[in-house]
């Protein structure tokens, strides 16, 4: 039977609206560089010999105000393939692993979906569960084996200036650096082994720039440079310690240059200029939302970013935002505020040092060096900094205090900065439901299996005010708060009575005294966190036969079947009981870090920790090495 003409023009206009669609859509390249902050020719670094991102820049926008929202690969890779901030996800700590909501999807699959070819060499690093397929096979290259007219989407990632890189040997044709001349940041003790990190740090930044140079004259060679929007970025700050790890601005800092050919000149930013510098805070949560945008498509609600280019861009953010979560073996909770000028720290463990040991980051001279300096009295107060316990808040002065050694939160003239930034934090958090104000045993144990996120919006599972409200208390680090949070030990919230715990080893001796009792009362809470922190407060600063009990706890907890978040909490704990762990020195010995159960990509991180634990008490233990 024939069709009628008038039924069929609407069908065939559809098909051809879509191919039309499919063939307006712009490729995106997206060149990505591991472990380097903006330590570039072209953001003005006189060191550095860059001339292939230099060039780009010449042809396109840089960033001056980019930032990773992370300072350290997973949680920043995690952000930018979500568009979510991995405190609202749960995802914010090292290696984790967790569900998004069922309804979500990373940009990969929307790119798909409207028809884009897209290829990711080399590296994810993702602390979230894919949701279904996110790339093309790429096997013969970013591009190559897409239909023909079919746009695409692809990274390239380049691994030479990782952390990793600037430590090992470097071959003398890649040495052009001289470490006499290198730039040494205020924080670092300006001592060779020092400068040499630094050096081959900038020597492997040129290698990876001539690794970019090839990639792009391959674009170039293909005939696809003028149909392709590119994009450079580097992944957080540079892997040197106080960097990496760590979110200063010296950690979360990123370059970000964008080239939109003249045949895409359309969807470029509004403040697009060839050659030109952007001064609109971006960071690395708005990727998503950007990307979407440039290829036409609506980024959803629930995406916490705000795209930058494209057809759906939006007004400048105030502020930017950051975090951090565990670093590997190492828990630690802080949580950044970012303007142009200004930097605002917000500390929920001051108790715990910056540098914490952390086995990886100790693989670097510098640190070593750095550390064993302070230990022998050897560095000034800039230098000494990274060594001590944290204040609750810190607030820099980006522009006249670019190394950030200079905490003004308590001068006079920046109280109302303070204020602001303060709050600025404080609404974030309720606004993505910051669920990292859970440890990380108790959000997966109220999430039970599912998506953090989805507990975290959930008011009978996470009352955020209270628990909030606690975490502001509790951290406070002022003596006459100590009343008020010792009462919070007595909430039927088990996440309240956790930052109670915490409050009062935060406080040491006087904490203890001003709740012991209740901390006695909390070694045996029915939260495996709460009793935890209260083990190690007791641990730490009763008496000997409180440091007994608290001992005998915290082994518990460590034992192999433990859940594995817990484990690797009382196993810090015990590192922090230095001396009074000695007691149970051959039980330690004797005890696997191991867990038995699943252990979500963390498995190694307790064995690190009894390492340290079992060397500080003279044991030559060593965890067991896979064999080949």
């Amino acid at each position: 039977m024939q069709i009628p003409v008038p039924k069929l023009l609407p069908l065939l206009s559809i098909f051809f609206t879509s191919l039309t669609h499919a063939a307006e859509l712009p490729n995106i390249l997206w060149l990505t560089s591991e472990d380097n902050g903006p330590q570039l020719g072209c953001y003005g670094d006189k060191y550095a010999v860059t001339p292939n991102i230099d060039a780009l820049a010449a042809k396109g926008l840089r960033y001056l105000y980019a930032s990773s929202n992370a300072p350290v690969c997973a949680p920043a890779r995690t952000t930018i393939i979500s568009g979510l901030y991995p405190p609202s996800t749960g995802s914010e700590h090292m290696r984790s692993m967790v569900k998004l909501p069922e309804t979500f999807k990373m940009y990969p699959q929307f790119l798909r979906e409207a028809g884009y070819y897209c290829t990711n060499k080399t590296k994810e690093d993702f602390n979230l569960e894919k949701p279904g397929q996110l790339w093309d096979t790429g096997k013969n290259g970013p591009w190559n084996d897409r239909k023909e007219g079919q746009p695409f989407f692809s990274i390239i990632n380049y691994g030479i200036s990782h952390e990793s890189q600037i430590r090992n040997q470097i071959a003398a044709r890649d040495k052009i650096h001289d470490p006499d001349k290198a730039p040494i940041p205020a924080y670092h003790p300006d001592v060779p082994e020092v400068r040499a990190n630094w050096a081959q740090y900038y020597d492997r930044m040129t290698q990876m720039d001539s690794q970019i140079g090839q990639s792009l004259k391959e674009l170039e060679n293909a005939g696809l440079a003028e149909d392709t929007i590119l994009f450079y970025y580097g992944d957080h700050g540079s892997g040197m310690p106080r960097s990496k790890r760590w979110p200063y601005n010296s950690g979360l800092q990123v370059p970000m240059v964008v080239r939109f050919p003249q045949k895409w000149a359309h969807l470029a930013p509004k403040d697009y200029k060839v050659g030109g510098a952007s001064e609109r805070l971006v960071s690395f949560v708005d990727l998503a939302p950007t990307l979407l945008s440039i290829a036409g498509i609506k980024p959803p609600e629930w995406m916490q970013g705000h795209a930058f280019a494209g057809s759906f861009q939006t007004e400048e953010p105030e502020y930017s935002y950051g975090f951090r979560g565990r670093m590997d073996e190492r828990y630690d909770m802080v949580r950044v505020v970012r303007s142009k000028h200004y930097i605002y720290i917000r500390n929920y463990m001051p108790h715990r040092i910056y540098g914490q040991h952390i086995q990886y980051m100790f693989a670097t001279p510098t640190t070593s060096v750095w550390q064993r300096m302070f230990k022998e009295g050897k560095l000034n107060a800039a230098q000494s900094h990274f060594w001590k316990t944290k204040p609750a808040e810190e607030l820099y002065d980006l522009q006249n205090d670019p190394d950030e050694v200079k905490n003004l939160s308590h001068s006079p003239q920046q109280q109302d900065v303070l204020a602001k930034m303060r709050k600025a934090q404080e609404d974030w958090a309720r606004r993505i439901k910051d669920v990292g104000f859970l440890s990380e045993y108790e959000f997966h144990a109220r999430s039970k299996g599912g998506a953090p996120y989805d507990m975290g919006h959930d008011p009978k599972r996470y009352d955020f005010e209270s628990i909030f409200a606690a975490a502001q208390l509790a951290t406070s680090l002022t003596e006459s708060d100590l009343p008020k949070i010792a009462e919070l030990l007595d909430s039927k919230d088990s996440g309240v009575r956790y930052w109670g715990t915490l409050g009062l080893l935060t406080q040491g001796k006087k904490g203890i005294a001003a709740g012991y009792d209740r901390l006695i009362t909390a070694l045996k809470d029915e939260s495996q966190i709460v009793q935890i922190t209260a083990a190690e407060a007791l641990g730490r600063y009763g008496n000997d036969d409180d440091a007994a009990v608290a001992l005998d706890v915290l082994i518990k907890h460590a034992m192999p079947k433990s859940d594995v978040f817990a484990a690797l909490a009382a196993w810090n704990a015990i590192d922090y009981l230095d001396e009074r762990a000695s007691p149970a020195a051959e039980k330690l010995v004797a005890l696997s870090p191991k867990p038995e159960g699943p252990a979500n990509r963390i498995e190694k991180y307790s064995s690190r920790v009894k390492e340290k634990v079992m060397a500080d008490l003279g044991s030559q233990w060593k965890p067991a090495t896979k064999k080949k």
